[in-house]
């Protein structure tokens, strides 16, 4: 493909601009001018005048007062109020079949189905082998996997493994889309230690409504060094799969996929649920349990703790076990991030699972359409008079993590500025390759927020390490393997990555915000891995479905 400059589109900047052919300065490696002003001051000061100009202005013409109602109506609250009456859903377990090749076979189709929820109809909602959500799909470090992916539900779709090491036409992205009545089998072999992942659709305009609809699902990895800690591991009963989501429905309990006034952040529910549950609750029956906690909201940002401030023990991120656990009272998830907790219990103790107001870092008029005023009951654990015994943590859980990896390993710097739906001044493009990266190349990643409102940023078959966020150390919650990360208004989150070193310069991944909404609107890029020295290939836009092969 060639740009409107008659550069080949296929070979660009980090910033998103083309590479000219002979020149000495890549973009990608160059940082953008320093402000006078820090970028946090300068953002709020621009806040403040946007929202004294907007008050002013709309006083002036008489919708000043529809702007306070909405304002006072805008914030949500259940803390106190869920009737915590129905047992939770526990996904089915799947640890597929195996073949005559040795490949764990895994047979999954995205179908319609309908959900009651309490209202006066059930919900027309879509699933994995079911009307909601999917099973949780069980696979081990080193094993060969084949999914066979059908599609269902009358219009393209697709699966996306998300934080899955693997090659770049296997991972389910906007490139490997699946049409009706189709049917996709890519297959990689797992190499990665144990984590909690999840999947979920992934095309390229849509994203947004086919995960609320209910296209997601958890994946376990296992491997022999998490086994041998004796951790909580009896699926369903000590170890729970906790994926949250919020939605908002109309009276007649149909799904409302609109977003709302000044929702800049994209679509936020008024009701939260876990596994696709509203007012869920768990039998505890061991004094240890462990939660897996995705969010897989499509916007929300939630802020966990339980009802009565208890401490638990934070013991593994997006990529697995963190070094050793970590005792803390809150956790905060934006899209797409996961985490595994571990709650102890006493007998006939009850505790609720709670999100508290998120810190967003916005200014208070978009705070409160971001959700940033929000707070949540999302489940209760109820605790049996006679309790298993609980589990002593060891004292090293995933050793050192990053290994050898640091920052001065790093071989170039680049930058990505966030903004509107761009990265770097352009919207996402499928038939344009935006970053291209050396095969087994460490790097690193400043990500800067430049609007008023939240972002985050996940990158596609990697596990990073997150520097600092603002120049400050990221805290526990983002101190392990991370593939998404939240990233501030005006702020700037240094990731640490190295690349793999399988390469396909014509297969790209994708690093977005997972704000889906966001990543609908284009603020989306594409990277491929090659030989280093080697030019990468050209992508088709128009080849959108992936064969039986995962080609």
């Amino acid at each position: 493909m060639v740009g409107t400059a008659g550069y080949r589109i296929g070979r660009t900047t980090g910033w998103g601009c083309p590479r000219i052919p002979g020149s000495l300065v890549d973009m990608a490696d160059t940082p953008p001018v320093v402000p006078s002003v820090p970028r946090r001051r300068r953002r709020g000061l621009l806040a403040v005048l946007l929202v004294v100009t907007a008050v002013t202005v709309l006083t002036a013409s008489g919708l000043g007062t529809a702007l306070a109602v909405t304002y006072s109506r805008a914030a949500v609250s259940t803390v106190g109020q869920v009737p915590f009456e129905t047992p939770l859903a526990i996904p089915p377990i799947a640890e597929g079949t195996v073949d005559a090749a040795g490949r764990r076979v895994f047979d999954l189709t995205v179908q319609p189905g309908s959900t009651d929820f309490g209202y006066p109809s059930p919900t027309a909602t879509w699933g994995v082998n079911g009307d909601l959500l999917g099973p949780t799909l069980r696979m081990r470090d080193g094993e060969q996997v084949l999914m066979n992916v059908t599609n269902e539900v009358g219009e393209p779709t697709n699966l996306h493994w998300h934080g899955m090491h693997l090659p770049a036409r296997m991972d389910g992205g906007p490139h490997q889309m699946v049409d009706p009545g189709e049917t996709w089998s890519p297959t990689w072999q797992v190499d990665q230690q144990a984590a909690t992942l999840w999947y979920h659709a992934h095309l390229h305009g849509t994203t947004t409504q086919h995960v609320y609809r209910g296209v997601a699902g958890t994946i376990i990895v296992d491997d022999d060094r998490s086994a041998a800690l004796g951790l909580p591991s009896d699926y369903g009963v000590d170890d729970i799969p906790v994926i949250i989501q919020d939605r908002k429905f109309r009276a007649d309990g149909s799904l409302d996929e609109g977003e709302g006034f000044m929702r800049l952040t994209g679509l936020l529910g008024d009701q939260v649920m876990a596994n696709g549950t509203i007012g869920g609750y768990v039998n505890v029956t061991a004094a240890s349990t462990r939660l897996r906690l995705v969010n897989a909201s499509t916007a929300r940002v939630y802020n966990l703790g339980f009802d009565d401030d208890r401490e638990f023990s934070l013991i593994a991120t997006d990529g697995g076990l963190l070094p050793r656990a970590v005792s803390i009272d809150r956790l905060q998830l934006s899209p797409g991030e996961r985490a595994e907790i571990i709650v102890t219990m006493s007998p006939s103790d009850s505790v609720v699972l709670r999100s508290d107001e998120p810190d967003l870092a916005s200014f208070a008029l978009q705070n409160r359409f971001s959700g940033g005023d929000d707070d949540f009951d999302v489940l209760e654990l109820r605790a049996a008079d006679v309790l298993a015994p609980g589990t002593d943590l060891p004292p090293v859980l995933g050793g050192e993590i990053f290994g050898d990896l640091s920052a001065d390993q790093a071989a170039e710097t680049r930058y990505f500025q966030l903004q509107g739906n761009e990265i770097n001044g352009r919207t996402m493009a499928m038939g344009r390759i935006d970053t291209v990266i050396s095969a087994g190349a460490t790097e690193i990643w400043e990500v800067t927020n430049g609007d008023g409102y939240p972002h985050n940023f996940h990158v596609h078959d990697v596990q990073f390490r997150v520097l600092d966020v603002d120049g400050e150390d990221p805290g526990p919650v983002a101190s392990g393997r991370k593939d998404t990360v939240f990233v501030p208004p005006g702020g700037t989150a240094r990731l640490l990555i190295r690349f793999g070193d399988e390469t396909d310069p014509d297969h790209p991944f994708m690093y977005h915000c997972h704000l889906l909404s966001h990543e609908d609107d284009g603020l989306m890029g594409q990277f491929v891995v090659v030989a280093p020295g080697t030019e990468p290939g050209v992508i088709d836009p128009s080849h959108t479905h992936s064969s039986a092969t995962g080609n």
